[in-house]
């Protein structure tokens, strides 16, 4: 449904994506994670064409993304950036009703099958007694779930999230990643996330594409990516590995002396 090939991009001296190759399949939630600086964000800004690669290919259902025009792509594809302060002057529905302008006619007034798109995705992120409310005025959670409302109202195949639960206490940061989680399971929607929180890409995900130095060293489900070798080599910690209920996740511990990473 979505592949990189060979993608490759030099953000500075000191950091390149190198030779970048990553398959997504139609229903997958697929986590990135890595240290600050492995260029998670990158490739997604690669993958959704906020930057255009120096060598390689990003291809979206069998066509490369660069020769399609920018409404075609939102049609498939929306991706909600880590910071989104621009728009605090617009109310709830105001900021989701721009999810629809990539199947409007240019200066076309909303359509019924907007309207009830509109209204689908609020009810969705359970938005109704908020979308009359100046985003401003929300908390940090209730702003995020705004946000993606006008990411899902675009009704996208894919949905790209870059650290959705960034700055979120932990009640807010479980009840985006049930909806994230929600939107996969009960509309279908394809997931690519970055996230810092290892042990919830791990719950939440069908796979874990874990970075380094701008190179993947790491794509596989939970239970075999999270080991203690990957921790030792890729974040140079130790890690106790626990499974509960189905779910596996990880505790940190110091280095032992001695091991070479």
């Amino acid at each position: 449904m979505l592949h990189t090939k060979d993608v490759s991009y030099e953000h500075s001296s000191t950091f390149q994506l190198k030779d970048v190759n990553l398959s997504i399949k139609q229903g997958e939630i697929v986590s990135l994670v890595g240290p600050n600086g492995s260029g998670k964000s990158t490739l997604l800004r690669l993958i959704s064409r906020l930057i255009k690669p120096e060598t390689g290919e990003v291809i979206l259902d069998g066509h490369m993304i660069e020769n399609r025009k920018s409404k075609e792509i939102a049609k498939k594809l929306a991706m909600l950036p880590q910071m989104q302060e621009h728009q605090s002057d617009l109310t709830v529905r105001e900021l989701i009703e721009f999810g629809r302008y990539p199947h409007q006619k240019s200066y076309s007034k909303l359509s019924k099958e907007d309207e009830q798109i509109i209204q689908w995705a609020i009810e969705v992120t359970n938005l109704n007694k908020y979308e009359y409310r100046m985003l401003h005025s929300l908390s940090g959670g209730e702003r995020q779930r705004a946000w993606i409302a006008l990411a899902i109202a675009q009704r996208p195949k894919i949905l790209l999230l870059d650290e959705p639960t960034t700055f979120l206490d932990i009640a807010h940061q479980l009840d985006v990643m049930e909806l994230v989680q929600q939107l996969n399971q009960q509309f279908g929607m394809t997931v690519l996330m970055v996230l810092h929180d290892i042990n919830q890409a791990a719950r939440y995900s069908d796979r874990m594409v874990v970075m380094k130095n701008g190179t993947v060293h790491y794509d596989g489900i939970p239970q075999c990516v999270l080991c203690r070798e990957m921790f030792q080599s890729v974040f140079q910690i130790d890690a106790s590995i626990h499974k509960e209920n189905g779910n596996t996740f990880f505790t940190p511990l110091t280095l032992e002396k001695g091991v070479s990473i």
